[in-house]
């Protein structure tokens, strides 16, 4: 039991297991909004694989995305553009937030918003 006045030294060891979680933790974080760890689901980034278009590109859409901090967010957002039937994601930027999506068809836009929207991001703006 500690004394009055007296530094116990089971309070020092506490004090430096709760110091040394503390630093790890912020390593962490900065790490995760540098986009150098793996974030949104954790373990490695999963890679989108390049999709091939079935026609000649008809239109071009630039997508401003909000919510993506690392790769493993660009890879989600690649799938989910590659998960529209005649759009395909050509570039993918978690750092300026851009996506460049190619379409071989008359698709509707709204597809591709929702379908960004269900993977956990926000479509900002589409030009």
């Amino acid at each position: 039991m500690a004394v009055s006045g007296k530094i116990d030294m089971v309070d020092v060891i506490i004090v430096l297991i709760v110091a040394v979680l503390i630093i790890f933790a912020a390593r962490g974080s900065v790490r995760h909004f540098k986009g150098e760890g793996p974030c949104c689901g954790g373990g490695s980034s999963a890679k989108a694989g390049e999709k091939t278009l079935s026609g000649p590109v008809m239109k071009r859409r630039t997508l401003k995305i909000d919510g993506m901090h690392c790769q493993n967010c660009a890879e989600r957002v690649k799938a989910a553009v590659n998960s529209v039937d005649g759009a395909a994601a050509e570039f993918v930027d978690y750092k300026s937030g851009v996506a460049d999506v190619k379409f071989d068809r008359d698709t509707d836009d709204f597809l591709v918003r929702k379908a960004i929207e269900n993977a956990g991001y926000r479509v900002v703006s589409m030009s």
